[in-house]
């Protein structure tokens, strides 16, 4: 696990046909890349998942935010 102090990386990923770059902190990478593998999916198509939900929301959040929110829903759920 990475460490948890540590600046946020830029990766690039596909949602819906079109790329964009997300700044995560390595700490949720590696959650994003677990719950991913945990529900045998690729990341692109789980980040497409928590990008429709955020979009319904009444307030959305950015894509970063919620998909920040999203990891720390399930690890309190699990």
């Amino acid at each position: 696990m990475a460490v948890p102090y540590h600046p946020p990386i830029k990766r690039s990923v596909e949602i819906a046909g079109h790329k964009t770059s997300i700044s995560l902190e390595p700490l949720f990478w590696d959650w994003l890349r677990a719950a991913a593998e945990a529900e045998g999916v690729p990341i692109n198509a789980l980040v497409a998942r928590i990008d429709a939900e955020r979009i319904g929301a009444e307030t959305p959040p950015g894509l970063a935010g919620a998909i920040r929110l999203w990891l720390a829903a399930r690890a309190l759920e699990g």
